[in-house]
């Protein structure tokens, strides 16, 4: 696992998550930023949890 990879995602969403919080003082719409964050969650968390699984021979 890459360690760029995790700072990238890190850093989207700490700005997602900016952008939820201008959504929450009604500056941007709520049903555009929480699936934002949702995803960015998601993503996140399958990049954390990732392993390598063994499939068997080809």
């Amino acid at each position: 696992m890459k360690v760029w990879f995790i700072i990238l995602y890190i850093v989207a969403f700490i700005t997602i998550g900016i952008f939820h919080l201008f959504a929450l003082m009604r500056l941007y719409p709520l049903y555009i930023t929480t699936p934002l964050l949702v995803l960015s969650i998601y993503f996140f968390f399958t990049l954390l949890f990732h392993q390598k699984k063994f499939r068997g021979f080809s």
